[in-house]
């Protein structure tokens, strides 16, 4: 920490430690918050903003606990943290929503590792096989395609906070460019075959 002595002089320390993560802590993030809202004339409820600052994104804290399982594509373990993602974070959707927006959303996404799952299944050994695992990855991406239309809408409508857009925007391109890998790979390994 930096001090200012008696004499106007800065007193530099020898050693910083490396800090990595969030620096601030909570009490230093409410106090922020509680002086932009004051500076813009808002009114300010610290109790509020200390609840939606530990709450941030508890969905998230619990998908990244879910290991990598070794069994499966990293693309299929992607797309489960994504689905489990979602219900977490669609759990406490308004009432209303969840009919259009996120049954929808937990479809795609069960509906995407489907595909993934059953191309996975087929063997590349003749060329029909290659088609019928292609069509299943172009399925694949298709379904994740929509359900980033479906997440954009329900961002939109309130359904889901802008943050929550945003990661499913994130693992959403993992995804995708995960499955186009898999499905060049494939390609690849049969023109060398052939």
């Amino acid at each position: 920490m930096l001090q200012v002595s008696r004499d106007n002089n800065l007193k530099i320390p020898r050693d910083v430690e490396n800090v990595e993560g969030i620096v601030n802590t909570i009490e230093d993030r409410v106090a922020t918050k509680m002086a932009f809202r004051i500076s813009e004339d808002k009114k300010a409820d610290q109790e509020m903003i200390r609840d939606t600052i530990e709450e941030q994104d508890k969905g998230l804290d619990r998908i990244l606990k879910i290991p990598y399982n070794s069994n499966d594509l990293i693309v299929i373990t992607s797309v489960k943290k994504l689905g489990a993602y979602i219900i977490a974070i669609t759990e406490k959707s308004p009432k209303k929503y969840r009919g259009v927006f996120v049954n929808r959303m937990q479809n795609y996404c069960l509906e995407s590792l489907e595909c993934l799952l059953q191309a996975n299944f087929i063997r590349v050994d003749s060329l029909d096989k290659k088609k019928e695992r292609e069509n299943y990855q172009k399925e694949a991406i298709i379904k994740l395609k929509l359900l980033g239309y479906i997440a954009m809408l329900a961002e939109n409508a309130c359904c889901i906070l802008p943050r929550q857009y945003k990661q499913i925007s994130i693992q959403l391109s993992e995804a995708m460019n995960l499955t186009a890998a898999w499905k060049k790979s494939d390609d690849e390994r049969w023109r060398k075959r052939m």
